[in-house]
């Protein structure tokens, strides 16, 4: 069930409140203490337990554990924690204990106080794209470049969200349980071995944000565009800088007259090859601006994005969209090689003029976590193209929504109620954490989002036994992009709302199967095959591109078809 509109959640006598944690005026006397010691217990314990902080903890109803990020399978195959050391769930007793935890096994050594879930919206999906590439090549990837938020908004046209009229987001919530009541398998599900007594009070929660569709080429504010591109050595190999050009050739025909481009390429140092240029009858002098790109030399990315806005701050166009885009391998050896320093050489240029960064990643070896590092702390997002179609798609087909904005530093936060929510945990995110205070700081960065973006967040919920009513309220905030007035909507879902199967017809058309299956695939990916945590009981790599291939035959959706292909190079591959 779906509601939209601003929400007053139902909390009472708890004194919580959506997007304001525990009042301690209206809470238990002696809560803002002791949540200073809950909070430097969990520090402290997260040495000892490690990857316990990353997913639910506690057992279930047949007395097995399942901790909050699948520690056992990542302490058996020596894989990093895929969540932050920040916890999510409910606090159990009053002396910090979980209500049903047995001496002896694994927990969490402080519960949180709150059911509070905030973070900032990212809508990038250079993940997913680097891990397909990678799987093309027969090798599996890092778990490390694993991120399942991003494989799961890879599939953000598959969703049936509804889309505003107007800038802004529409919020939808629903979801489904991961196994029939009595923890079978249950009569629409023809596998046998994916859901048990573990699995019989979970559901998974899905909060779906969407902003308007993209707008014609003709209606959309003019873009001033600054391309800062790697020249360096190693772009070279097939694959990148020549598809580089390929891409900027293209989508020079594709702007408009009033659009302006500058170029600015970068190996062991930088230059503006092209200041910013309108284009109308510059279209030739631009195809051979683009034209004199050729690899050389070391990559010194530092000196290649201060260049960059440098130039775009020469070239600001009042009224139109601002940003730099920068198409690189990632792989820095040169200068400075550290995001936050090279952010820190920026930061006047994005604060002051709004400057956002979009970053587009080549190659097959690609330096993933400092191009996802410096979008999102440089106000922007990242995707991945691996051919020719996936550049026409990014600089082409989806131009509209990569270059413009609708909302700025947007968060959300989802309130659980623990009338009927015993444990939770969000799947992905785990570097867009924000602090559950912070919500409605408006100084607090968030995400930038493009019109025709959705942003979907997937949560393992354990359901109380037997509980019904309010389950839960999703709240998304967000600045004007212009006015930087800030904007809130809200939607909510009741208990029952989540009883239908996961594997229904529904489901399928919904859009939540995609999302399942995206979710378990990148978390059995950064799990090395060790079970994951997205869920209890996972389903293995083979069944998962079972699910896919039905749900694509079904759906005739090229993207799912090829997630399922996917998914299958990745069954045969060893760990």
């Amino acid at each position: 069930m779906r509601r939209s509109g601003r929400h007053q959640a139902r909390w009472g006598e708890r004194g919580i409140q959506p997007g304001r944690g525990i009042q301690p005026e209206q809470g238990r006397r002696g809560r803002p203490e002791r949540r200073r010691r809950v909070r430097a217990a969990l520090v402290a314990g997260s040495v000892a337990v490690g990857l316990l902080l990353t997913a639910c903890s506690g057992a279930g109803s047949d007395g097995s554990s399942y901790d909050r990020g699948g520690s056992k399978a990542k302490d058996d195959n020596g894989f990093p924690a895929p969540g932050p050391v920040r916890p999510t769930g409910p606090s159990g007793t009053e002396d910090g204990t979980a209500e049903g935890d047995r001496e002896g096994e694994l927990r969490e050594s402080a519960p949180p106080a709150d059911y509070l879930s905030t973070f900032a919206l990212d809508v990038d999906t250079a993940s997913y794209g680097y891990a397909r590439r990678t799987l093309e090549e027969g090798r599996r990837p890092d778990p490390s470049t694993v991120r399942p938020e991003e494989f799961i908004n890879s599939f953000g046209q598959e969703q049936d969200y509804e889309r505003p009229d107007g800038d802004g987001f529409t919020v939808t919530v629903d979801g489904a349980r991961t196994a029939a009541p009595d923890g079978s398998r249950g009569e629409e599900d023809a596998y046998s071995d994916t859901f048990g007594q573990e699995n019989r009070d979970w559901r998974f929660l899905r909060v779906g944000l969407a902003t308007r569709e993209a707008e014609d080429a003709g209606e959309r504010p003019p873009a001033a565009l600054t391309f800062v591109i790697d020249v360096s050595g190693s772009m070279a190999e097939p694959g990148r800088l020549d598809l580089v050009r390929q891409s900027l050739g293209v989508m020079t025909e594709r702007l408009r007259d009033d659009d302006s481009v500058a170029l600015v390429s970068f190996s062991d140092e930088a230059k503006t090859v092209l200041p910013m240029t309108r284009l109308g009858d510059n279209r030739g002098r631009v195809h051979d601006a683009i034209d004199t790109l050729e690899p050389t030399d070391s990559t010194n990315l530092g000196a290649g994005v201060t260049t960059g806005y440098r130039t775009a701050v020469d070239g600001l166009r009042k009224g139109a969209t601002n940003r730099v885009v920068l198409l690189s391998d990632a792989l820095a050896n040169t200068g400075e090689t550290d995001a936050d320093a090279i952010l820190d050489r920026i930061a006047d240029a994005r604060r002051e003029h709004g400057i956002t960064l979009f970053g587009v990643g080549v190659g097959s070896d690609y330096g993933d976590a400092l191009m996802e590092r410096l979008a999102d702390k440089g106000d922007g997002h990242t995707t991945y193209v691996s051919n020719a179609a996936d550049a026409r798609t990014v600089f082409v087909d989806q131009l509209p929504r990569n270059i413009d904005l609708t909302a700025r530093d947007a968060k959300a936060q989802v309130s659980f109620d623990p009338e009927t929510v015993e444990q939770f945990r969000l799947i992905g995110y785990d570097n867009r954490q924000v602090a559950d205070e912070d919500f409605r700081d408006d100084r607090v960065d968030g995400g930038e989002i493009g019109p025709g973006h959705t942003v979907t967040a997937l949560y393992a919920v354990r359901v109380r036994p037997g509980a019904s009513g309010h389950l839960a309220t999703a709240t998304v905030r967000w600045l004007d992009p212009d006015s930087r007035t800030p904007h809130e909507e809200t939607g909510q879902i009741e208990a029952d709302s989540l009883d239908r199967s996961l594997w229904g017809t529904e489901t399928a058309r919904s859009g939540l199967q995609v999302t399942a299956i995206a979710a378990y695939f990148a978390d059995a990916l950064r799990s090395g095959g060790g079970g994951g945590a997205a869920a209890p009981v996972p389903p293995s790599l083979r069944e998962l591109a079972d699910r896919a291939d039905e749900l694509a035959s079904n759906t005739e959706s090229k993207p799912i078809r090829q997630l399922a292909e996917t998914i299958d190079r990745a069954v045969d591959l060893p760990y």
